[in-house]
């Protein structure tokens, strides 16, 4: 899923980046006044860039998160069912050998 937010978010803004370019490129302006254009467009499109993945990532590590937090709670989970199968293993067992004590002392 998050495969495919980044794609069609480097889609979106390399799509945008040719359209600006070629609108400036065919814009009868001179060539230092198209130079100026392109370069602001470069800084406003790395800004949305920057802006885009900074978002991404942050959205990838909350649900690295949520995922790690879920998985932890999984196990204590079933780490305390684990240890209240074996008490009551060995209290069954502890029974057991106290009633054959007993019945061998008979």
């Amino acid at each position: 899923m998050a495969n495919k937010t980044t794609n069609a978010i480097i889609g979106f803004i390399a799509g945008a980046a040719t359209g600006a370019a070629v609108g400036i490129l065919f814009a009868p302006d001179k060539g230092s006044k198209t130079r100026k254009k392109i370069k602001k467009q470069t800084k406003d499109i790395t800004s949305d860039l920057k802006s885009n993945i900074d978002k991404t990532v942050d959205d990838m590590k909350d649900y690295v998160s949520n995922v790690a937090d879920d998985i932890k709670n999984r196990m204590s989970k079933v780490e305390s069912d684990v240890k209240d199968k074996i008490n009551k293993e060995a209290e069954k067992v502890a029974e057991k050998t106290k009633a054959a004590t007993s019945a061998s002392k008979k």
